[in-house]
């Protein structure tokens, strides 16, 4: 017992010369490093007295601790992990689909583009071959309003109205109409005033006489009615 307690009494003054010659920091450690030094030979006394149970338990808790620490290190490490990156193929897969999305909206506004020039090139082309057909409907009228009515039998004079009849049937079933004019307020949207006269018969600014037909085709105006107006 005399020689544990000398031994203690030179590992204690060890240490205290240690801690004033040394740095702050590395005395420190070399401080604590005695102490464990100096725990370690007494345990290991206290052991070979006791039949190694306190150093058995001692290990035991060191290899708890060390296990603790080595669970938490991966919780750790893992808060400073990078992001993974997006796959290949799913980069791929959203690019695709972006350029499949586009080139989609681009196709609907070339097809509604499309069909808004071919409706328009069709009323141009409409319009035109109505215009043409105009003067044939004025000959048309002109001749029948020659006719007499001792000749209105005659079948060829009855043949011709028939046609005229068929025509303006046939013009009106495609979106054809003739403007209405005499008695009808004057719209220089609708009639061409080619002649101005005062009379008491009619209102002013309304068309007492008509010489030339106008014709709308849908919602345009093909030709403008050619009428005197009343000042």
């Amino acid at each position: 017992m005399d020689n544990q307690k000398n031994n203690q009494e030179m590992v204690k003054e060890a240490v205290a010369e240690a801690k004033k010659n040394a740095e702050p920091d590395a005395g420190e450690s070399e401080v604590k490093d005695g102490e464990e030094t100096l725990q370690d030979a007494g345990g290991v006394q206290e052991a070979g007295a006791d039949g190694g149970t306190e150093q058995e338990a001692e290990a035991a808790d060191q290899i708890d601790d060390s296990t603790a620490d080595q669970a938490e290190e991966p919780e750790n490490k893992g808060f400073f992990k990078k992001k993974n990156k997006k796959d290949k193929k799913d980069e791929k897969i959203e690019e695709l689909t972006d350029r499949l999305t586009r080139q989609m909206a681009e196709f609907d506004n070339f097809r509604k583009r499309t069909e808004k020039e071919k409706s328009a090139m069709y009323e141009i082309g409409a319009k035109d071959v109505i215009e043409k057909m105009l003067p044939i409907i004025d000959n048309f009228e002109r001749g029948l309003l020659q006719v007499g009515d001792e000749q209105k039998e005659d079948p060829f004079v009855d043949g011709m109205d028939k046609i005229y009849k068929q025509l303006m049937t046939t013009m009106e079933e495609i979106g054809v109409k003739p403007i209405e004019a005499v008695g009808q307020e004057f719209n220089p949207e609708l009639h061409n005033a080619v002649m101005h006269e005062e009379s008491e018969d009619h209102d002013d600014n309304v068309v007492s006489e008509e010489f030339l037909k106008g014709y709308t085709y849908r919602d345009g105006v093909v030709r403008h009615s050619m009428v005197k107006v009343v000042n």
